[in-house]
């Protein structure tokens, strides 16, 4: 008399787990899923400072080469935000104290954007620096991956 076996034994079952644990933890390893993230935060970060580069010079074409209020000529490092008199510094080097450009802005931005993940309204870990010859550069402090976000025009 022949047994005639269902199923599958032990160690069949023991190999089918073992290469399916070990297929997940490679596609998982691959994906990085913590570095996707970064790297769609810094995306926005920069797509939030071409956007407030951009509403500043349309500012400054339509009113005839004037800054925004609250920028100035040769201005140092400051935080972007509604903090007025110091808030928490978000951007190393730039003043604890924020500079408000959403009022100046509102014909070219719905309101200011601030970072997914550290800013927000008071402070947007944004800063705006304004050289001698008005060259205005945005910056995103808090940049992941060891990226720097800033661009200048």
């Amino acid at each position: 008399m022949t047994k005639n076996q269902k199923g599958f034994t032990l160690i069949e079952l023991l190999v089918v787990i073992s290469i399916v644990a070990l297929l997940s933890v490679t596609v998982f390893v691959a994906l990085d899923p913590v570095k996707r993230f970064a790297d769609a935060r810094n995306s926005r970060r920069w797509s939030d400072v071409n956007n407030m580069i951009t509403a500043i010079h349309e500012y400054i074409v339509d009113n005839k080469g004037d800054l925004p209020t609250g920028l100035t000529t040769g201005m140092s490092a400051t935080q972007l935000g509604t903090c007025v008199s110091g808030g928490s510094t978000l951007c190393s080097g730039a003043a604890a104290a924020c500079v408000n450009i959403a009022t100046p802005l509102n014909k070219y931005l719905k309101s200011l954007p601030f970072d997914a993940k550290t800013g927000s309204a008071a402070t947007t870990a944004y800063k705006v620096d304004v050289d001698a010859n008005n060259i205005v550069t945005i910056t995103a402090c808090s940049a992941e991956n060891g990226e720097t976000i800033s661009v200048s025009r």
